[in-house]
């Protein structure tokens, strides 16, 4: 059983739905990366996601795409960030995703970036612009290596395209919970519960919502729907406010705690 599905099963155990953190791997710098981590699993967090900063990031928002350019100002390489899940791995052995575009992995060749991802810890790759359709290219490789192809579902995904998705993909299926880029909103979209009951009728796969939450009330009101929560702009965007500030480790941990604990909230429910 690989890291993903043992932390939604425990998860699921103790009544609760899994929190999913987004980081951009890099962002403020690469060294400060893997101690940033270890504040969200000090936290609570379940599983981890890793953006693989980007120069053309189209399907992000303002906050994580000045996150993609002050990684890539630190000097941030694909190298690095296997350094970065190695030097994760001395400490935790908490789930992490790499949420990439395609032109990164495609850069590297689809055999070497799997093989290397995996040699390094990586549990999973979500792609952003990498349709079920196209991904019979990528996938043998995911899967030869162990790491769970992670796909993405719309509010406009019909029942057809979220079961190629849930064919395809494993560990968990990721859906975006409103139309648009990444970003913190102060409300969540109308008719998400009905959402995610549709997505479910045609998925096994454990559900996570992301895409646009930001506080525990938000996390709360989803946990009692689905399998996972995730929460990214939100994030990071503490992480750029306080990027010099000595106490950004346990901001962060003062932050994400309370979103964790929402997670909870079905026990009542």
């Amino acid at each position: 059983m690989s890291r993903l599905s043992e932390a939604f099963e425990k998860a699921q155990r103790e009544g609760r739905a899994a929190f999913i953190a987004y980081i951009t791997a890099g962002d403020p710098s690469p060294s400060k990366t893997g101690d940033i981590v270890q504040s969200l699993v000090s936290a609570g967090v379940d599983v981890i996601e890793l953006g693989i900063p980007f120069s053309d990031p189209i399907a992000d928002g303002p906050t994580n795409q000045a996150a993609a350019e002050r990684a890539l100002a630190a000097g941030t390489k694909l190298d690095d960030i296997f350094e970065i899940i190695r030097e994760i791995r001395r400490f935790s052995q908490v789930p992490m995703v790499l949420f990439s575009y395609a032109n990164p992995v495609l850069r590297r060749g689809i055999s070497n970036f799997a093989s290397e991802a995996a040699a390094a810890g990586a549990d999973g790759l979500l792609f952003t612009d990498v349709p079920s359709e196209e991904m019979d290219r990528f996938a043998p490789a995911l899967k030869r290596n162990g790491l769970d192809p992670i796909m993405l579902v719309t509010p406009t995904s019909d029942k057809k395209r979220i079961r190629a998705a849930a064919r395809v993909g494993s560990g968990f299926l990721y859906l975006v919970s409103r139309l648009g880029v990444t970003g913190a909103r102060s409300s969540l979209d109308e008719g998400l519960e009905e959402l995610i009951a549709r997505v479910r009728k045609s998925s096994r796969l454990p559900l996570a919502v992301g895409f646009g939450i930001s506080t525990a009330d938000q996390v709360g009101r989803i946990a009692l729907k689905a399998d996972g929560v995730v929460v990214g702009s939100a994030i990071v965007r503490l992480i750029a406010e306080m990027a010099e500030d000595e106490e950004l480790l346990p901001a962060l941990e003062t932050f994400v705690r309370p979103m964790v604990e929402a997670c909870r909230r079905r026990d009542a429910d």
